[in-house]
């Protein structure tokens, strides 16, 4: 198994670090300061968020959408027409205090 390790000097190096380098599809920060959880959850562009929890969370069956078809990272993926609904896209935001699944 491989890691990739960075050490930024501030909760702003690391959103901007994750948004330029982030795969956009899941990402976790493990904090006691209400204030950077909150900057990390409206900075961060990714699809699922977690706080102090495993990212293995970050999962269809876990957020009650049955069994994984497939996975996007695109904020965009209707073709055709398309209703208001299909204009919407969603950032699942899961909090624990430590959880493993």
């Amino acid at each position: 198994m491989i890691v990739a390790v960075k050490v930024v000097d501030s909760i702003d190096q690391a959103i901007a670090h994750i948004n330029e380098y982030g795969s956009h599809h899941t990402d976790a920060i493990m904090s006691e300061s209400v204030t950077s959880i909150d900057e990390f959850l409206t900075g961060v562009d990714s699809a699922s968020l977690l706080v102090n929890t495993s990212t293995r969370f970050a999962d269809g069956g876990e957020y009650g959408l049955g069994a994984e078809i497939g996975i996007s990272t695109d904020k965009m993926h209707a073709r055709g027409p398309m209703g208001a609904t299909d204009l919407t896209t969603y950032k699942w935001i899961v909090r624990g205090q430590g959880q493993c699944r």
